[in-house]
């Protein structure tokens, strides 16, 4: 079923004419949580839950299909951004926020591990697992695939790691904040000497440097909107979106748009999108941006801020403006999006399946493909290279 196509102005740019032969890795890593459902809008710990999973997707299958499934812990708490693959593709990290309290089931605290996930074996399997910081949420690795940075939520810092092949390796950890600043996700940029993190609770987005192995917190800031959490480079490295999430009372909420070219960088855009937007994502092209919008699907049915379902919305990226190409109705508390040849793939938590479309000049596509997973999705990701 054909969604939206390509409103007439968004015809005149020049990204319109991108084909769907996007690019991008082979792979898409799923992490999947079984600890917290939604139970008519209250996320709730249920009773003796199945293993969290981590789901291993071939994107150069027709359609996109599940190569493996293992078993590794995962959280749904922070931005959907808890995976990072390896440029070449041998590793994955996979952070874990929260864990369940052993002394009362019923509850969760904060957990600090990364699972490093060997993907060039069958089935892919976990080789080590390393301690981040409380929360660790957000995780990138640069383009040389030497260095690893985890946003740490609930204690105000950023942990960085080193890759060498597939041996990570702790290298120390930067306070960015007071404990609960909210550092939600981190990314890198293209030439590896800057990074960006967000900090939801105090709505600041910061600005650390990067020498080697050596990272730094600038002290400087900048202030997109209420509570940034997701955020993404778009190639081939311009400009910096970030969804800001707000604070869940029924208002629509905003993405923003950082441009990196200046210096220093500053947020020249912003635009509404919604409720809650909670994963963004840049085609590797660079040519789309796309946003997954609650849209009131996690709140109770008697609320007035109440939808059945969330939405995708796909932006294209005019210069460093965005401009937007179509919308399309998903499943309910969705999470994050990845583009990958033409596909883009939306994880909807409530239903355990991640919702695969087609996106080209002429619109976007529902394809009618839901992949299955054991577990609610959470957090997904293709190499950045």
């Amino acid at each position: 079923m054909r969604i939206i196509a390509c409103a007439a102005a968004a015809v005149a740019l020049a990204g319109c004419a991108g084909t769907s032969e996007m690019g991008g890795g082979r792979y898409a890593v799923s992490a999947n949580d079984n600890k917290l459902v939604l139970d008519n809008g209250v996320a709730k710990v249920p009773p003796n839950p199945a293993p969290d999973t981590v789901a291993i997707i071939d994107l150069r299958a027709t359609p996109p299909a599940v190569v493996a499934e293992i078993e590794a812990p995962a959280s749904v708490v922070g931005p959907p951004t808890s995976v990072a693959i390896a440029p070449d593709e041998s590793i994955a990290l996979v952070t874990s926020a929260m864990k369940i309290l052993p002394s009362d089931p019923t509850k969760q605290v904060p957990d600090n591990r990364v699972s490093v996930i060997d993907l060039t074996v069958r089935p892919p399997r976990v080789i080590s697992t390393l301690e981040a910081g409380a929360g660790a949420a957000g995780v990138s690795i640069n383009r040389a695939g030497n260095l690893a940075l985890v946003a740490n939520r609930s204690e105000g810092t950023v942990s960085v790691f080193t890759i060498a092949g597939k041996t990570v390796a702790p290298a120390g950890k930067i306070p960015v904040g007071e404990a609960n600043s909210g550092p939600s996700h981190v990314v890198i940029t293209a030439d590896g000497k800057t990074a960006l993190l967000t900090r939801d609770n105090d709505h600041k987005i910061s600005v650390l440097a990067i020498d080697g192995t050596k990272v730094t917190y600038t002290k400087r800031d900048l202030n997109a909107g209420l509570r940034p959490y997701g955020m993404d480079i778009c190639p081939p490295g311009n400009i910096a979106v970030v969804a800001n999430i707000g604070v869940g009372q029924g208002d629509h909420d905003t993405i923003s748009v950082i441009d990196l070219t200046l210096q220093p960088p500053r947020v020249t855009e912003t635009l509404t999108v919604g409720q809650t937007p909670e994963g963004i994502k840049c085609s590797p092209d660079g040519i789309w941006v796309g946003v997954v919008v609650m849209n009131g699907s996690n709140k109770p049915a008697s609320s007035p801020f109440y939808a059945a379902n969330g939405k995708l919305v796909v932006y294209q990226v005019n210069g460093k403006q965005l401009q937007k190409f179509g919308e399309a109705p998903i499943g309910s508390w969705s999470q994050g999006v990845v583009f990958s040849g033409g596909y883009v793939l939306v994880q909807n938590m409530v239903q355990k399946n991640i919702h695969v479309f087609r996106i080209d000049r002429s619109g976007l596509t529902d394809t009618g493909q839901r992949i299955q997973l054991k577990a609610g999705p959470a957090g997904i990701r293709t190499a950045e290279k």
